[in-house]
């Protein structure tokens, strides 16, 4: 790996960590930015002891329980039907390449062997198992990528000391640095033991304003892996040493939340995340399910704009996923056998997003993705340079119309034949 900053050694809790003030990231990083571009499609996991009461991930915090009765929950979490194989046969089904699942929530209750902490899921619970590492070694059979989501928030650690006043970058009364050197000893766990790994996905920094050693901890991180991507869920713009960018429950460039502060990367790889319904984690009591139409719309949408998809599961406590977002997975999946020649390994931003819907891009071919209806006159294309020298259908049953004049091309679908989701014009460059 390049440097290209002064290099400093520290030692934390027996291991050698080098920080530094600025980054480069190693040819294998770059490498592997790629392949997260190509892939395209990916399905988050929420997992944890809250599943157990039904209620979202965020139910310790929503409904105010106390964390000396929460931690009572592992007692209760025993996932017999847990199956790493049927999980990931399951991603394969939908289309997805890649898996980011939660090693740790804002709950604190690590869902890995972790020696940082006795609560965790394999001397917590009766369980015994660390799902984590049968799912790893799964996804390195499947040729699934794998991510650890990793959550710098929690609830219940005293060293974190939730709802606590921040004073010159820590929470005051606390041992903040003790709980940095925990993290890093998890991190360094799940980096070690784990075999290769995509990335980490941090979330939670927007919880307060303090010194988090991102120095330290990216550093670590692409010292234990260099081509591991790190990515922040804080919603501003990317810092120093991170290689993607996300944006939660929003396509890049929107920003319906109200939670983003940043703009867009223009040189990261980017990824929205969204969940089926309107919880992350398992929720008994919610029924509002996104349709096949528009989940694919979103990852249409998403790669029209130069980003994956990331769309979420949460499992219920028994292992299992539930049967309503089985069954949208394999209807997003077998769209994606017919159509996904559009989706992966292409790139986005070749126009802005238009009324109609958007265009990906791969080599000398462009895909316009009409995803509202077809319309009756011409769809235009503005600023486009590439000589076009053939339009069709994705399928190539059909020539399609066009003109391309100094300021773009104007397409003419006529009768073109549509599924209902997305109709898809490719388009030759010479």
């Amino acid at each position: 790996m390049k440097k290209s900053c002064f290099l400093f050694f520290l030692v934390i809790s027996g291991t050698l960590v080098l920080a530094q003030q600025g980054y480069e990231p190693a040819k294998e990083n770059l490498t592997a930015r790629q392949d997260f571009q190509d892939r395209k499609f990916g399905l988050f996991i929420h997992w944890g002891v809250y599943s157990i009461l039904g209620d979202g991930e965020w139910v310790m915090h929503n409904e105010h329980i106390p964390y000396k009765s929460y931690s009572k929950l592992p007692a209760f979490f025993y996932p017999y039907a847990f199956d790493a194989k049927e999980w990931v046969d399951m991603v394969k089904a939908a289309g997805m390449k890649y898996i980011t699942i939660t090693s740790r929530h804002h709950d604190g209750f690590s869902m890995f062997q972790t020696k940082a902490s006795p609560y965790n899921i394999v001397d917590a619970t009766q369980f015994h198992k660390d799902p984590l590492k049968e799912l790893a070694e799964e996804c390195h059979r499947q040729g699934i990528k794998l991510f650890f989501y990793y959550s710098l928030l929690d609830w219940g650690r005293p060293d974190y000391g939730f709802g606590k006043p921040i004073e010159n970058g820590k929470p005051a009364d606390t041992d903040w640095d003790h709980y940095i050197r925990f993290m890093k000893d998890q991190l360094t766990e799940l980096l070690t033991n784990y075999g290769e790994i995509a990335g980490i996905w941090f979330d939670g920094e927007w919880e307060r304003k303090a010194n988090w050693h991102f120095d330290e901890i990216y550093t670590l991180i692409h010292h234990l892996q260099p081509q591991a991507l790190i990515g922040n869920n804080h919603h501003h713009d990317p810092r120093d040493g991170e290689d993607f960018q996300m944006f939660e429950k929003d396509l890049p460039g929107n920003n319906s939340t109200g939670w983003i502060t940043g703009g867009v990367s223009k040189s990261l790889p980017l990824e929205t995340c969204e969940t089926m319904n309107n919880n992350w984690g398992f929720t008994i009591n919610d029924q509002n399910y996104k349709t096949i139409k528009d989940l694919i719309h979103y990852l249409v949408n998403g790669a029209g704009r130069n980003g994956n998809f990331l769309l979420n599961v949460g499992p219920m406590p028994n292992g299992k996923v539930q049967p309503e977002f089985k069954d949208t997975l394999a209807g997003i999946g077998a769209w994606l056998a017919k159509y996904g020649e559009s989706i992966y390994g292409t790139r986005g931003n070749v126009i802005p997003p238009q009324p109609w819907g958007t265009v990906t891009s791969k080599g000398k071919f462009l895909y316009v993705h009409l995803l509202n209806r077809i319309p009756d006159g011409p769809v235009f294309l503005p600023g486009i340079q590439q000589k076009i020298v053939k339009a069709a259908t994705l399928e190539g049953d059909k020539n399609i119309k066009f003109k391309q004049q100094a300021e773009g091309i104007f397409i003419y679908p006529g009768n073109m034949a549509t599924d209902g989701i997305d109709a898809i014009i490719k388009l030759e460059a010479k």
